[in-house]
């Protein structure tokens, strides 16, 4: 089936298709990646991944730019490899992170690191590393990273992030750049810390930065930040410092059901469009809109049950797997690996195993489907593994990448003695 007779729920999954009534993703089967994987697992597109990196880097032309893919939406060593064989930044949160980055092959002079609680240790390891930058989060921090500075006798790169209290317009708790936020500083508290900064011998003034939340499915936002953030480096520059770039963060949204995101390129040029008059370089994060469209979650279907009025699909992935739902009420397209015209469809609540009523992941689902059936979960390439969890006592589920018509392990599935070997009874054992 040719990708235009697909669903259109199917087709906001990048590189999927049907054959002989059957999912694919490229070319290769979910089908067999479920019997030689076994389930559930995530299965990601590396096509997809290289493509959508490139639409925004070729974006911006030749306006100096870096696109920093933000490591927390999907962590896999073997996802941000393919990313630094493109030439990648990446946005960090964590020390672990930076770790990740270094063991893909990622140049930690392309990384900028975020975050509010930004420890001695992970700030030592990053300034040793020679990272890009420190997104700094408050004075408090700022006094932290000028003293390990100090201490290694290397000057720290810093850009304030800045909170310039925009709303986002989406949900709660993907939103970052209000001022009640814990994210960021006052555009005057940010003045001072880069005014601090370049009279210090020990800190570097390089950019400003702001991020004001995530799935925006508007350019608005976007376009008042990367405005707000020129204007305070022109401000910046009234006051004789004048910084290198300036970091919009991430955040663009990407078409989840009942919620449709702007093309990548609309992004780009929107950016473009509110620089055009300052030469600063443009750094972005793009996380989810990278990778969640080009990852998948397969599950099995264990029983078919009812509950009063409704129908369930009891499956073997469940909220520890994949917490979005729970979390963020969020929506997101099930289908039938294998397409069949009987049983006749019915709406069915697809829920896991895990012992909460909040274990949905995806409702009022109009399939038609039977014990052992496999589903695929669409477009949860982002935060989906990397908010996994081993609740329940449930072990992580493997990930799979999958290049043209092969598709390789980059996760074996986690076990019962991933945590027992790590737990000890007081007497019997020591740690």
């Amino acid at each position: 089936m040719s990708l235009s007779k697909m669903h259109p729920l199917e087709k906001t999954q990048e590189k999927l298709s049907r054959k002989n009534d059957r999912l694919q993703l490229e070319t290769v089967s979910l089908e067999q990646v479920a019997g030689t994987v076994g389930t559930p697992c995530y299965v990601y597109s590396r096509a997809a991944i290289e493509r959508r990196w490139h639409v925004l880097d070729r974006a911006f032309s030749d306006r100096p730019h870096q696109v920093c893919y933000a490591v927390k939406a999907c962590s896999n060593v073997a996802i941000l490899n393919v990313l630094a064989a493109l030439g990648s930044g990446f946005d960090i949160v964590s020390g672990g992170e930076l770790l990740r980055v270094v063991h893909a092959g990622g140049d930690p002079s392309r990384v900028v690191f975020s975050g509010v609680g930004k420890q001695r240790d992970e700030i030592t390891h990053a300034l040793d590393a020679g990272i890009l930058c420190f997104n700094v989060e408050s004075a408090a921090e700022l006094s932290l990273i000028e003293e390990v500075a100090q201490a290694l006798g290397k000057p720290a790169p810093i850009a304030p992030r800045i909170n310039f209290d925009i709303c986002a317009d989406t949900h709660d708790y993907l939103s970052t750049g209000r001022r009640n936020d814990k994210f960021g500083v006052s555009a005057e508290q940010a003045h001072a810390m880069c005014m601090h900064a370049h009279n210090s011998r020990h800190l570097l003034p390089l950019g400003a930065a702001c991020h004001v939340g995530s799935q925006l499915t508007r350019l608005a936002p976007f376009d008042q930040a990367c405005r707000a953030l020129t204007d305070f480096a022109a401000r910046l520059a009234k006051m004789g410092l004048t910084i290198s770039h300036i970091d919009v963060g991430g955040g663009l949204g990407v078409d989840y059901p009942g919620a449709a995101a702007p093309p990548l390129e609309d992004y780009i040029a929107c950016l473009l469009e509110a620089a055009q008059n300052h030469a600063y370089q443009i750094v972005i994060e793009p996380g989810r809109s990278i990778i969640a469209p080009a990852g998948l979650l397969l599950s099995r279907i264990l029983y078919l049950k009812t509950g009063g009025e409704r129908r369930f699909a009891v499956v073997d992935a469940a909220m520890n797997d994949f917490l979005r739902p729970a979390l963020y009420q969020a929506s997101h397209a099930v289908c039938p690996v294998r397409s069949k015209q009987a049983p006749p469809p019915q709406a069915y609540d697809v829920v896991g195993p895990v012992c909460e009523s909040a274990d949905v992941l995806a409702r009022n689902q109009n399939l038609s489907i039977a014990p052992g059936d496999l589903l695929a979960i669409l477009t949860c390439g982002a935060y989906g593994f990397s908010m996994a969890s081993q609740y329940n006592s449930r072990p992580l589920p493997a990930e799979v990448l999958v290049d043209g018509d092969r598709f390789h392990v980059i996760r074996k599935r986690g076990s019962i003695e991933d945590f027992i070997g790590r737990e000890f009874i007081p007497g019997s054992s020591s740690p």
